[in-house]
C-alpha cells in the first residue's frame, strides 16, 4: 500500500546497541517492486528509538536494480529536521548524504569467458566477505551495461551497498542452475571497486560454473590477487541537488555532467548524472529539484567553482538552471555544508550566448551542525572571495600550406594555475562562415571562471568530415578582463594521416619553463599498484631512509614456439643484489597497447630501478592468477648498460598455474646464467634547443654521434615522443653513452623523413650525470635541403666546456696518387673517412677535384674540404668505392691528408687493389698512417707515479714509500718514493708525483705497494699509511694505469709485508693505438642455425668493433658459392687495420631476395696475426616477421 506504516514484533537475544539493519525482499509475484521509506526500532529494553532512513527502491527496474539494503541508524535531530519542514525534500537529502558516508559502495565489473557456451541465463548471486562481516546473498539483477545479462564475452556491471564489512578477503559466486541448457557458465574475472576506500580489487577465475564441466561447481570462492590490486585516493560522497527553472521549455532530456574545483586547480573527474536514458527523462524536468549522492575525488576545503553542462542531444536538449547546490559532511563534527552556486541562464545552442557549458562560483555557504546538547545549529555566509568570471577571446591561426583547413568539429580546454576550462567546442567563428581554412584565423568567446596564469591548451578534432587534416599554426588567448595575451606556437599536423597521426595535442605557452607533459603519459598518476609496498617490514631502517638510486636495466625476454606458450598477463622481474637490496617490482608493458607476449616473440624493454651494486639473482613472473594465463619463457636477459654486464638465462620452462610445478614467478640466479661484457655506459642528461623561427620543428628522425678523446659512440637515434624538437623548445631527456670523455664534438644528422622534415638547430647542451661535467654545442642554423644558406642534413659541432672550445675548424687538403701500374685507374664513385684523435670526419666523397678525368693511373688528384673540425693528429684513413663503370678496379699508392690549421701532412701509403677481380678482391681499404714510426721498444721509458693519499689524519704517513711494476714484458726493480723533512709527502688528502726511468716493461698488469721507515730501524709500534688511489702514466707514448687500492699499507723493515694490486682501468692513449694499426687478416666464421628456414639469399654485412676503433660495414662474399644455408658454415678472409681487443660485432642483412629471413647461429672471428679467437654467440632470427622483427643484431664476445 501507498504510504503504508506496518507494525511487528520480534523477540531476539540482546543485541547491545544496534549499528546496521539489513532489509530484502524475494522479488516473488507481480509489482514487486518496493520504495522503503523507513524502518524505527523500538527496543523495548532501555526504550531506546533507532531511526534506519531508506528512502529508497528495492527493486530491480528502478534506482540501481538493488533487492537487498542495508541501512544505519540516524541521529533524531536529523530525522526531525525533515518532519519539521514544509519541504519534505530535505530529509531525504540530509540523510542520503549520511548514508552514503557510513555505507561503501561497490562497483561490481563480471566478465564472461570468451568462448563457446560461456553465456548463462541463470540467475546469478554472490557474497562479499570483509574482515568484519559479509553482505549476505546479493542476487545480480539489474546489469547497467547489457539488457541480456552475462552473455559470451560481456562485461556486465552492477551496483552493490554494504555498510562497515571491513576490507575484502573472499567473495563467493554462484548461479541456481536455472535457465535449460544454457545454465552453465565460463567466468572470467570480477573486478571490483571500491571508492570510498580508494582500492580496485581484481578477483580471477577463468573457470566453468557449470554441473557438466570442470569440477562440476556452480559456486565459487574467489580471492583478489594482489599484484592486480589498485590504490588510489579515496573518493567522498558528496551530495549534488539541480534546481531546474520554472520558466516555459526549461526542461531538458540532454545527459547532463558536472566537475568540481579546489584551490590550485584541483579538480574531480567529469561526471554524468544520469546512468541511462530513463533517467535522462525522469530528471531535469520544469521547476524540478532532482539530487544525486556521487562519489568524487575529494577536491579539499573549499569548493572554488564548478562546471556544469550537457551533451545537447534528445528532444529538446536546452535547459534553464537556475542553481546547484553541493552538500557534503564535514570532517570534524556531526553535520554538513551546502555550497549555493546561483546560474539563472541557459545551457541551450539557441538561446543566450548558445553554450551548452557555464562556469559556476559559489554565493553562499549554509553549514549545518549538530550541538552537544543534540540540536541542529544552522548558519548561513555569503561567500565574499569568490573567483571572477573572465572572458577569454581564442585567435586560432590555420598554418598556409595545401590541404591545411579542416571540416572537422575542433575542441579546445584551457589550462591555468587555478584551473581548466573543460573541453569546449569550438562552434562559431566569430569572423568567418567556413572556419579553419587555410591562411586564415578564427576568433572564439570562451567564458570561464579566472584561471590565473594561462600555461597550456589542449586541442583535438574529431576527424569528421571528408577533409579532417589540420595543420594548426598558433593559437592566441586574450584574457579580456587582464588584457594579458597568451601565445601557444603549434606548427603540427593533427592527422590520422600526417605525423605521428595523432589528433590530440597539447601545447605550452611561449617561453614556458615547467614541465611539460606528453599526452601518452599514463594518467594512473593516482594509482599505484599494491606491490608499492611490498616487505615494507624486512626492509632496515637505514634502507628506507637513504633513497638509492636508480639506474636503466634493459630486459629482453624470448617466449616459447609451443602451444598456448604465449599469454596476456603482465610480466614483471625484480633484480636482487646484495643484502637482500632490491628494486621495486618492474613490470614489463608491451608498447603500443599491446597485450602480454604472443609465442615465439623477442620483446625488450629498458627499465629504470634501484641500483643493487653487484647482481644476484633475478625474479621473472606475471600477474595471471587463472588456469588459462600460462607462459613459456625460453630465454630472459637482463643488461646493465652503467656496469657493462649482461646476463643471459637459459630458462626455457612454464610460469603457469597448471603446467610444470605451477609455479607463476620464479627467482633465478646468476651464478646459473651466461655473462657477457657489453660497453660500460655513462647517463648524461641531453638538453636539445629548437630554434625559435617559424616553422623550426620537426618530425624527422635525428641520429647523434659523439665524439671524445677515448673514443665514439654509434650513431643513436633521438626519440621524438610526440612533443620533443618543436619551435622555441627546450627538451631535455637522458640517455646512455660510452664512457669516452672528455667530449670533443657532436655529429647530428636528419634523414629527411616525416610530414616536416626540416628543423632548425639551435644547441644542444650535454651534462655527465657522474661526473657533472656540461659540454655545449652549438649549431643556429637550419638542418635542411630546401632551407637556409648551408643546404645539409648533416653538421658537426665542437664541444665548448667552460667556454673553451675543444676543436677547431680547419680546411683538409687530400691528394689522391694513383699507381702507376697497368689499368691502375678508375672511373667508379671513392669515398674516404679519415680518422684522427678528436673522432672521424664522416664520409666525404671525393667529388670536385683539380682534374676533370680522376683517378688515372699514376695522375695526383687534389680536393679541399674546408670548415671541418680538425682532427688533431690522424691514425688510419677508410678508403673505397662503388666498383662503377667500366673499369672500376683500382690501384691506388698513397693518400696525403694536409691539416691547414696544424700545418703537418699525414701520409697514408697503400700500394694495393680496391678491386673485385684483382687482389685479394676487397674494394674497402683501411690506411694506416706512416708518420706514426715504431719506437724502439727496447729503449728506456719513464713512468709517472701518482699516490692519493686517504683523507683522514690516520691515513698520512711520515715515513717512505715503495713500489714494484709488474709489466707484461717484464718486472721493474723497486723504486723509492722519499718522504723528508723539507719536502713533505703523503700527507692527508695529496697527490704526490714520482719520476722514475726504466726499461719498457709493456702493459703495466699489478704493482707491489710497501711502507717502510726511512732509517731503517725496527718499528716498535704498528702504523699504516692509508692510500686512495696509484695512476702510473708511461711517458713515452702517454697511456695511464689506474690502481684503486684503498686500504692501509702496514710500515715494515724487511720489506716482506706489502700490497699487490691488479689494474682497474688501463686508458691507452692515442699515440699508443696509432702506433699499433698494422694490417692484419681477419678469418670470418658464420654458422648459419639448424632449423626450416633458417638459410638467407639476403646480402650479409658485418661490422667489428675494437678497442682500436671499428671496421666500418664489410659485405660478406664470395664467388661460386650459395652462402648462409641451413646449418652451413662459412668462412671469409678480410683485411683490416688491428682491432686490438674485439668488443662486438654488429651483423645485418638488406631483406633482399625470396627468402630473407635468416637464423644465425653465432660468428667466430680470428686474429690470423695472434691466433685469438672470438666468439659472438647470437642464437637469434633476422626476420621482419619473426621474434622482434629486427634484421640487425649487436652481439658481444663469450668469455
Amino acid at each position: 500500500m501507498y504510504q503504508n506504516e506496518d507494525v511487528f514484533s520480534i523477540t531476539s537475544v540482546d543485541l547491545g546497541p544496534l549499528k546496521k539493519l539489513r532489509i530484502r525482499h524475494d522479488n516473488s509475484q507481480a509489482g514487486a517492486g518496493w520504495f522503503l521509506d523507513r524502518v524505527e526500532i523500538v527496543d523495548n529494553k532501555d526504550d531506546t528509538t533507532y531511526f534506519f532512513p531508506c528512502k529508497r527502491w528495492l527493486a530491480v527496474d528502478e534506482d540501481d536494480g538493488q533487492l537487498a539494503r542495508e541501512l544505519v541508524p540516524v541521529d533524531e535531530a536529523f530525522m526531525k529536521k525533515g518532519d519539521d519542514d514544509d519541504d519534505d525534500d530535505d530529509s531525504e537529502a540530509t540523510l542520503g548524504l549520511e548514508q552514503k558516508a557510513m555505507s561503501t559502495t561497490y562497483t561490481v565489473r563480471l566478465k564472461t569467458g570468451d568462448k563457446k557456451y560461456a553465456g548463462t541465463d541463470a540467475n546469478v548471486f554472490m557474497t562479499l566477505y570483509g574482515i568484519k562481516d559479509d553482505t549476505g546473498i546479493i542476487n545480480l539483477k539489474a546489469s547497467k551495461t547489457h539488457k541480456n545479462k552475462f552473455e559470451r564475452g560481456m562485461i556486465d556491471e552492477f551496483t552493490v551497498e554494504a555498510v562497515d564489512i571491513g576490507p575484502l578477503k573472499k567473495l563467493r559466486i554462484g548461479h541456481d542452475n536455472h535457465g535449460g541448457g544454457s545454465a552453465g557458465w565460463f567466468l572470467d574475472w570480477v573486478e571490483i571497486d571500491a571508492p570510498s576506500m580508494g582500492q580496485k580489487l581484481h578477483f580471477p577465475c577463468g573457470r566453468w560454473l557449470d554441473k557438466g564441466e570442470d569440477d562440476g561447481a556452480i559456486a565459487r570462492d574467489l580471492f583478489p590477487n594482489p599484484l592486480q590490486t589498485e590504490l588510489y585516493t579515496p573518493f567522498v560522497p558528496y551530495e549534488i541537488k539541480i534546481f531546474t527553472s520554472d520558466i516555459f521549455g526549461a526542461g531538458t532530456d540532454a545527459d547532463v555532467f558536472v566537475v568540481l574545483y579546489g584551490r590550485e586547480a584541483v579538480c574531480t573527474q567529469q561526471k554524468r548524472l544520469c546512468v541511462n536514458k530513463r533517467e535522462r527523462i525522469m530528471y531535469f524536468e520544469r521547476g524540478a529539484e532532482d539530487m544525486f549522492i556521487v562519489e568524487l575525488e575529494d577536491v579539499g576545503e573549499v569548493i572554488e567553482k564548478i562546471r556544469i553542462g550537457h551533451d545537447n542531444r534528445g528532444v529538446n536538449p536546452g535547459w534553464h538552471l537556475d542553481r546547484v547546490e553541493i552538500r557534503r559532511l564535514l570532517k570534524k563534527g556531526k553535520g554538513s555544508e551546502t555550497v549555493i552556486f546561483p546560474c539563472e541562464r541557459w545551457l541551450a545552442k539557441s538561446e543566450d550566448d548558445g553554450e551548452t557549458v557555464r562556469e559556476l562560483v559559489p554565493s553562499d555557504i549554509i553549514t549545518e551542525k549538530l550541538s552537544r546538547d543534540g540540536s541542529l545549529k544552522i548558519t548561513e555566509v555569503e561567500v565574499e572571495d569568490a573567483l571572477d568570471t573572465h572572458t577569454y577571446k581564442v585567435s586560432v591561426m590555420t598554418g598556409d600550406m595545401y590541404g591545411a583547413g579542416t571540416d572537422a568539429n575542433v575542441f579546445l580546454t584551457i589550462y591555468g594555475d587555478l584551473g581548466d576550462t573543460g573541453e569546449r567546442k569550438l562552434n562559431k567563428s566569430e569572423n568567418n562562415s567556413n572556419k579553419f581554412e587555410r591562411g586564415a584565423v578564427d576568433k572564439f568567446t570562451i567564458e570561464a571562471v579566472d584561471l590565473g596564469q594561462v600555461f597550456k591548451i589542449k586541442i583535438r578534432h574529431d576527424n569528421s568530415m571528408m577533409s579532417a587534416d589540420w595543420y594548426l599554426d598558433q593559437v592566441e588567448v586574450l584574457d579580456v578582463d587582464t588584457e594579458e595575451v597568451f601565445l601557444f606556437l603549434c606548427e603540427r599536423w593533427l592527422s590520422r594521416k600526417r605525423e605521428d597521426r595523432l589528433i590530440q595535442r597539447v601545447f605550452y605557452v611561449k617561453g614556458y619553463e615547467g614541465v611539460r607533459e606528453s599526452l601518452n603519459i599514463k594518467k594512473k598518476s593516482t594509482v599505484k599498484s599494491v606491490d608499492n609496498n611490498r616487505n615494507k617490514k624486512s626492509k632496515n631502517k637505514e634502507e628506507e631512509e637513504e633513497q638509492l638510486p636508480a639506474i636503466p636495466y634493459h630486459i629482453t625476454l624470448c617466449t616459447g614456439l609451443e602451444r598456448d606458450a604465449g599469454t596476456t598477463s603482465r610480466a614483471y622481474v625484480i633484480i636482487i643484489g646484495a643484502n637482500q637490496s632490491r628494486t621495486d617490482r618492474l613490470w614489463l608493458d608491451p608498447p603500443d597497447g599491446k597485450r602480454g607476449f604472443q609465442a615465439g616473440s623477442l620483446e625488450s624493454f629498458e627499465c629504470h630501478g634501484t641500483d643493487v651494486w653487484e647482481i644476484k639473482k633475478v625474479e621473472l613472473g606475471h600477474d595471471g592468477a587463472t588456469p588459462e594465463s600460462c607462459w613459456l619463457v625460453d630465454e630472459l636477459s637482463v643488461a646493465v648498460p652503467t656496469k657493462g654486464v649482461k646476463y643471459i638465462f637459459a630458462c626455457s620452462c612454464w610460469l603457469a598455474k597448471d603446467r610444470g610445478d605451477g609455479l607463476t614467478a620464479r627467482v633465478f640466479n646468476v651464478l646459473d646464467a651466461e655473462a657477457v661484457s657489453i660497453s660500460q655506459k655513462v647517463i648524461y642528461e641531453v638538453t636539445v634547443v629548437t630554434g625559435d623561427i617559424q616553422n623550426a620543428g620537426t618530425d624527422t628522425n635525428i641520429f647523434m654521434t659523439v665524439f671524445g678523446a677515448n673514443g665514439s659512440t654509434e650513431e643513436m637515434l633521438l626519440q621524438k615522443n610526440e612533443d620533443r624538437f618543436e619551435r622555441g623548445q627546450e627538451d631535455t631527456f637522458n640517455m646512455e653513452i660510452d664512457d669516452i670523455a672528455p667530449l670533443r664534438k657532436m655529429r647530428l644528422r636528419i634523414d629527411g623523413s616525416g610530414s616536416r622534415p626540416d628543423w632548425f638547430l639551435d644547441t644542444v647542451r650535454m651534462h655527465n650525470l657522474t661526473t657533472g661535467d656540461v659540454s655545449e654545442f652549438t649549431y643556429e642554423e637550419w638542418l635542411s635541403k630546401i632551407r637556409g644558406p648551408r643546404r645539409t642534413m648533416i653538421c658537426e659541432m665542437a664541444a665548448v666546456v667552460d667556454d673553451e672550445t675543444m676543436v677547431e675548424l680547419t680546411t683538409y687538403v687530400i691528394q689522391v696518387k694513383t699507381s702507376d701500374v697497368a689499368g691502375a685507374g678508375t672511373d667508379a664513385n671513392v669515398w674516404v673517412i679519415i680518422f684522427g684523435e678528436n673522432g672521424d670526419t664522416g664520409t666525404l666523397a671525393l667529388k670536385e677535384c683539380n682534374r676533370s678525368n680522376k683517378f688515372e693511373r699514376k695522375q695526383v688528384d687534389t680536393f679541399r674540404f674546408s670548415e671541418i673540425l680538425s682532427l688533431g693528429d690522424l691514425s688510419k684513413v677508410r678508403v673505397w668505392h662503388d666498383n662503377t663503370g667500366l673499369a672500376p678496379g683500382w690501384h691506388l699508392d698513397y693518400i696525403d691528408v694536409k691539416d691547414e690549421l696544424m700545418d703537418k701532412t699525414f701520409r697514408f701509403p697503400c700500394d694495393r687493389w680496391l678491386a673485385k677481380n684483382d687482389g685479394d678482391g676487397q674494394i674497402m681499404r683501411e690506411l694506416a698512417c706512416a708518420n706514426n714510426e715504431y719506437l724502439d721498444l727496447d729503449e728506456k721509458t719513464k713512468y709517472e707515479i701518482c699516490v692519493t693519499t686517504g683523507d683522514t689524519a690516520e691515513a698520512e704517513t711520515k715515513e717512505n714509500g715503495w713500489i714494484v711494476l709488474e709489466g707484461r714484458k717484464g718486472r721493474s726493480k723497486e723504486f723509492l718514493m722519499e718522504n723528508s723533512s723539507k719536502k713533505k709527502r703523503f700527507l692527508r688528502g695529496n697527490v704526490d708525483r714520482f719520476e722514475f726511468t726504466s726499461k719498457n716493461l709493456g702493459d703495466i698488469v699489478s704493482i707491489c705497494l710497501g711502507h717502510t721507515s726511512k732509517d731503517g730501524k725496527k718499528v716498535k709500534t704498528e702504523q699504516h699509511w692509508h692510500v686512495e688511489q696509484v695512476v702510473v702514466t708511461e711517458r713515452e707514448l702517454g697511456n695511464k694505469y689506474i690502481f684503486h687500492c684503498n686500504a692501509p699499507v702496514p710500515l715494515s723493515v724487511k720489506r716482506d709485508d706489502f700490497l699487490t694490486l691488479e689494474c682497474t682501468k688501463a686508458i691507452e692513449s692515442f699515440a699508443s693505438k696509432a702506433r699499433s694499426l698494422v694490417p692484419v687478416k681477419y678469418e670470418i666464421i658464420v654458422i648459419t642455425g639448424d632449423e626450416k628456414g633458417a638459410g638467407t639469399d639476403a646480402n650479409v654485412s658485418v661490422t667489428i668493433f675494437g678497442s682500436n676503433g671499428d671496421s666500418g660495414q664489410r659485405r660478406l662474399r664470395q664467388k661460386f658459392r650459395n652462402l648462409f644455408e641451413r646449418e652451413q658454415t662459412d668462412r671469409f678472409l678480410l683485411e683490416m687495420l688491428d682491432m686490438g681487443e674485439l668488443q662486438k660485432v654488429r651483423v645485418e642483412h638488406d631483406n633482399s631476395g625470396l627468402h630473407p629471413g635468416w637464423l644465425l647461429d653465432r660468428i667466430e672471428v680470428t686474429n690470423t696475426a695472434n691466433g685469438v679467437t672470438t666468439i659472438f654467440l647470437c642464437g637469434k632470427w633476422l626476420d621482419t616477421k619473426r621474434a622482434d622483427g629486427q634484421i640487425a643484431r649487436v652481439l658481444y664476445p663469450k668469455y
